[in-house]
């Protein structure tokens, strides 16, 4: 507080200065004749100067926010003018009999990609927060037994000190029961090594308490440790996630590759209402019942994950990768689709889910 007060002051002084310094040049661009303006009205004609160039900094600023506006109002209008033009189109082709049928089809299928889209994303999402629960956990239990190690070889010293200081309590006792016990002669001859070494055992002793004190505040520090901060999933990990996932992308893409569904979804998410025309009232009606005949079944599907798993393994073993720190594999070398038969058999089909953005992969899986 006291050094914002001193700061105002020396701002309020340099003002002041500067003030004196305008009305000096004003004295000497008038000089000392009756027609000059009084020393008051010097003082006027500065503030007036100083308020004029105080507003003109707010009107370059009012200006700058102005023009701001007016970009973000046109960008709005674009926007707001776009998305006129789009359901212009829309209202053009439902009332197109040719395109009507075509259109609700279309929405379908931009349903069936969105949903498979949702549901990949919900899996990533597990299975990464499956991985960092594991990984934290394991990285806890390091942690909690390293400390406990730590802990246990402090209380292991402690245990030698405590026992080195009863000994030497021990050879104080003795050798001062020793002392007490000498005859006069004797002791008088022998006092000054006695209390010597009387003197350098105590030493000792207060030197064992000391370190035995040390120890237990380094045992105090150990046992109040806070855990460290949990490490991020390692490339390792986010390529073993990743290989799960493109394992499930390929699991929907098997469920609605008959009849070409997750090809013509896809087509769905990647283009715009109008661009594909999907047959007749009756061919359209059919295309409808067979994806929802398939979202019913993809949702009583159980028990993948075996089927996973193997074909996790089988992209794993296929994966190459563009460098070491990389967690996405080269999309040519993970597109081939594994399915399995029910007698075990592998069947293999071209398909380069990872190339062609299936699902949204790319902005799933993890990095």
């Amino acid at each position: 507080m006291l050094h914002r007060v001193l700061y105002a002051g020396l701002w309020n002084g340099h003002l002041d200065y500067v003030k004196r310094l305008h009305v000096t040049s004003l004295t000497a661009i008038f000089g000392n004749s009756p027609d000059q303006p009084e020393e008051g009205e010097s003082e006027k004609l500065l503030n007036l100067y100083w308020n004029r160039a105080e507003l003109k900094k707010e009107f370059a600023g009012l200006r700058e926010e102005k023009f701001r506006l007016q970009e973000l109002i046109t960008q709005k209008d674009g926007a707001v003018a776009r998305i006129k033009q789009q359901l212009d189109h829309l209202e053009h082709l439902l009332l197109d009999p040719e395109w009507a049928d075509s259109v609700v089809v279309y929405f379908q299928f931009r349903a069936l990609n969105l949903h498979c889209e949702k549901k990949l994303a919900k899996f990533a999402e597990q299975l990464k927060q499956q991985r960092e629960q594991r990984r934290q956990s394991q990285q806890l239990e390091d942690w909690g037994r390293s400390l406990e190690d730590e802990a246990e070889e402090v209380e292991r010293q402690i245990g030698e000190q405590r026992l080195q200081a009863q000994l030497l309590e021990d050879q104080l006792q003795h050798e001062r029961h020793r002392l007490a016990t000498m005859n006069g002669f004797i002791k008088f001859l022998r006092r000054r090594s006695l209390t010597a070494r009387l003197d350098d055992v105590a030493q000792s002793i207060h030197a064992a308490q000391a370190n035995e004190e040390a120890l237990l505040e380094s045992l105090e520090e150990i046992q109040n440790r806070e855990p460290p901060d949990v490490e991020g999933l390692d490339i390792g990990s986010k390529r073993l996630i990743n290989f799960t996932i493109l394992a499930f992308a390929q699991q929907l893409y098997l469920h609605f590759c008959d009849d070409d569904l997750a090809s013509l979804a896809h087509q769905a998410g990647e283009r715009s209402v109008g661009a594909i025309n999907y047959g007749t009232k009756k061919e359209c009606d059919e295309l409808v019942a067979k994806v929802q005949k398939k979202l019913k079944s993809l949702e009583k599907a159980s028990d993948l994950a075996d089927v996973l798993q193997k074909r996790a393994r089988l992209i794993a073993e296929a994966a190459r990768f563009g460098s070491d720190s990389d967690a996405l594999p080269n999309p040519e070398t993970v597109s081939t689709v594994y399915a399995f038969s029910k007698l075990g058999l592998t069947k293999e089909t071209d398909a380069n889910l990872l190339g062609a953005n299936y699902w949204n992969l790319n902005g799933i899986l993890s990095r």
